[in-house]
């Protein structure tokens, strides 16, 4: 980046980058439970269906 002018500004905000990666951690712990409760409740396994 170019320090010389003060008006360039980076191509990406870190705070945005940060509040995406919360959000992707806290629905992927979502899927995961949901995928562990689907599993009790049925009595099946997930892991065959995937692969």
């Amino acid at each position: 980046m170019d320090s010389s002018n003060p008006n360039v500004q980076p191509p990406y905000n870190k705070d945005d980058m940060a509040a995406g990666e919360l959000w992707n951690g806290r629905l992927a712990m979502i899927g995961f439970v949901s995928a562990i409760a689907t599993e009790l409740l049925l009595g099946q396994s997930m892991l065959p269906k995937v692969f």
